[in-house]
């Protein structure tokens, strides 16, 4: 690769590998997209385009803003409120790194003439020996972010570059303060992106009008009434705290029954299970098996 566009969201990891490539020889664009913006204008953390601006012009590379929002609502917001009405707990990012950050980002390097991507995120694109590209996890425990790119597909991995696989947080910082980057000691975001006050059931209630269900019973494995609920979306399976309800021994979530609106509870053990139920299933670093289930499918 010569040149790579590398997604910028104003923050100092994303400051830091556009700062590394350009010290490597590669030609670099940076890129932010403009993916949410609340009711009173306020932008997400994830594309706050005055910081990504300012470090573009401090290392001296072409900069360009891409309005995403209908593409970031309706991968990213829609099927985030629709998973917790049925009963389920997403995670946004991984949606949004599929279907809005890499597609985007690949599109514009197209028009922009680019060879590939680069990202901020602590993990690491390798090519094994059967051809085919996977995701290594980051040697920093705290920061792996692998997790966050199991959707990508063999053609976004393939022209992807992501710099920061190897380095500690600290480390770039560090990077950051001897660059004299604006950005080196700015805080790390660790809220959902367009729920920044953390109270994603009022913003489901805000987003999905009278499709939310309300109070409902608190049941055990057998379908004993327990007590009563707040509404499923304040649920997830394996949770423990904030059930605002005392049994005289640690209950757990079990499951959540939408159809009837009840949030069964029970015991450590009753959350286990002997197998499960795969959906959207991406192998990955190998092929897709030939032999699978007709109720999975593969990436």
């Amino acid at each position: 690769m010569a040149r790579v566009i590398v997604g910028m969201s104003g923050g100092v990891d994303s400051a830091v590998t556009a700062l590394l490539l350009k010290e490597a020889g590669y030609e670099v664009i940076g890129v932010t997209l403009r993916t949410w913006e609340s009711d009173d204008g306020e932008q997400s953390r994830c594309c706050e385009i005055d910081d990504a601006r300012d470090t573009a012009r401090q290392l001296g590379i072409e900069y360009h803003a891409f309005n995403c929002l209908s593409d970031f609502r309706r991968h990213v917001v829609s099927p985030f409120v629709e998973a917790y009405l049925h009963g389920r707990t997403p995670n946004p990012c991984v949606n949004c790194n599929r279907f809005v950050k890499w597609e985007r980002m690949m599109y514009y390097a197209n028009i922009l003439q680019a060879d590939g991507i680069a990202t901020g995120h602590y993990a690491t694109v390798v090519k094994r020996d059967n051809g085919r590209f996977t995701v290594r996890q980051s040697p920093s425990a705290s920061k792996d972010q692998s997790y966050m790119l199991w959707q990508l597909t063999q053609e976004q991995l393939s022209r992807t570059l992501m710099p920061l696989g190897s380095f500690t947080k600290d480390e770039v910082r560090r990077i950051a303060r001897e660059a004299g980057l604006n950005v080196a000691e700015k805080r790390d975001s660790q809220e959902i992106c367009f729920v920044p006050d953390g109270d994603y059931a009022d913003f489901i209630e805000a987003n999905a009008a009278d499709s939310v269900s309300r109070e409902g019973n608190f049941v055990d494995e057998r379908g004993n009434i327990l007590g009563r609920h707040k509404g499923v979306i304040q649920y997830t399976v394996g949770q423990r705290k904030g059930l605002g309800i005392a049994l005289g021994e640690p209950v757990f979530v079990c499951e959540i029954r939408t159809d009837s609106n009840e949030v069964v509870l029970g015991n450590a053990a009753s959350l286990l299970r002997k197998g499960m139920l795969c959906r959207n299933v991406n192998w990955m670093g190998i092929a897709a098996p030939w032999r699978i289930s007709r109720k999975a499918t593969a990436i």
